[in-house]
């Protein structure tokens, strides 16, 4: 098999700006939610800086360059605002009236946003979709509520993700899903295809975000929702093989929340509402459930957090804060420790940076470990604020996203 090509398809992407995109998607450059550059602080009892932000949102922050982009509601609109390093809400730009979460731990403004270094794009629960400049000018918006009613039980998730040529949605719910493709520059539809498929109720829900990889020289999508793993064809949204079998037993609720991670040629899936953990190898062509899902996990998996990958390993933080180190080829659990315990849950995903990892839990308490040669817990440090979005970790500096604040983090 062909070693590192998601790491590969997704460097491609950014190539002429190796030196400028830091953090351009919700787990990353290489969709991992770790990075292998920087030493970042053990101990969060002090921020460099504090800033309070104009509204909740749970999406998590990206960085092009020397500024931070994160999305949320200003004035009761959906917007996306600029941070500069000192702090400093820059600007804000409104795209269409706000459409709230429903869930204490939601947001009109889950799904992160992404950038090509030329463009930021940004999609929130009510529909809206835009992209603006580095700079801040509104290039193009739309509202894709009018791809159909949204089914969702809870509160959209989906981040959008890009290929060479498009921006990629992904819409997974109850008949009325979706792969769409829109040109980066106009937000046109370049091609658009259904995902649907029956399965018990809620089972066709999906906050998962999809992956770009390569299959033997083309750029694919990785989709995960529906009971379904699809790899589809980027030029044209075709899908080129399919991965079933996830729920054989047609158990009623298994919704997919957390997205799963890619080492090399092999996809970690957490399913079967975080019971479960299993080894899909990636390529093929139709129906490969019988001949490439490697291995199972039963009782190892996670519900909402999703996997990091740090190292040749897989990390999971598990929604009630256990830690596991998984061996990605053969699904063989290389040690399995915890976090202290608490009545409160595990919402946001881990992210990985300089032989740590950094965890938050639900009710605002962020937890660092050094997982170098085996888990040691360092810090403990209680934010007073609810923490969904996920630690971002740049050039030595370390994002944390509250609900109502954000905070930088670096080395002193």
């Amino acid at each position: 098999m062909q070693k590192n090509t998601v790491f590969l398809a997704i460097t491609a992407l950014f190539l002429n700006l190796a030196q400028a995109v830091d953090w351009p998607a919700w787990r990353g450059a290489d969709s991992s939610g770790a990075t292998a550059t920087g030493k970042y602080p053990a101990n969060l009892s002090d921020p460099v800086w504090k800033l309070a932000l104009p509204g909740k949102g749970c999406s998590t922050p990206i960085v092009l360059d020397n500024m931070i982009y994160l999305t949320g509601p200003v004035g009761g609109e959906d917007a996306i605002s600029a941070v500069s390093w000192e702090g400093k809400l820059e600007w804000s730009v409104k795209v269409g009236k706000e459409r709230p979460g429903k869930h204490r731990n939601g947001s009109g403004s889950n799904p992160s946003a992404v950038t090509d270094g030329e463009r930021i794009y940004a999609y929130f629960k009510s529909g809206n979709f835009a992209a603006v400049t580095p700079d801040g000018k509104l290039l193009w918006k739309q509202n894709l509520m009018s791809y159909g009613k949204d089914t969702l039980f809870w509160d959209f998730g989906t981040s959008p993700v890009l290929t060479a040529k498009h921006v990629i949605m992904a819409l997974m719910r109850n008949g009325n899903s979706w792969l769409v493709a829109f040109e980066k520059a106009t937000g046109k539809v370049a091609w658009k295809v259904e995902r649907n498929f029956k399965t018990p109720i809620e089972g066709d829900h999906s906050y998962a975000t999809p992956i770009v990889t390569e299959q033997k020289g083309r750029e694919a999508i990785l989709v995960w929702g529906a009971e379904r793993f699809t790899a589809h064809d980027a030029a044209n949204g075709e899908t080129l093989w399919t991965c079933k079998g996830f729920n054989p037993q047609e158990k009623k609720f298994w919704v997919v929340v957390s997205s799963f991670v890619v080492v090399d040629d092999l996809a970690v899936i957490p399913y079967g509402r975080g019971a479960r953990l299993t080894g899909i190898a990636l390529g093929g062509k139709g129906d490969v459930t019988d001949t490439h899902r490697k291995w199972t996990l039963e009782g190892k998996g996670t519900f909402v957090p999703s996997p990091a990958a740090y190292r040749g390993k897989v990390y999971l933080v598990r929604d009630r804060g256990e830690v596991l180190c998984v061996q990605p080829a053969d699904g063989k659990v290389q040690w399995e420790a915890a976090f202290p315990k608490d009545r409160a849950s595990y919402y946001s995903s881990p992210t990985i940076a300089d032989g740590k990892i950094f965890a938050a839990r639900e009710d605002g308490t962020v937890f660092v470990a050094s997982i170098e040669k085996e888990f040691k817990l360092l810090s403990e440090t209680d934010f007073g604020e609810r923490i969904i979005a996920s630690p971002v970790p740049v050039n030595g500096s370390l994002l944390i996203r509250g609900e109502k604040n954000l905070y930088c983090f670096r080395v002193k």
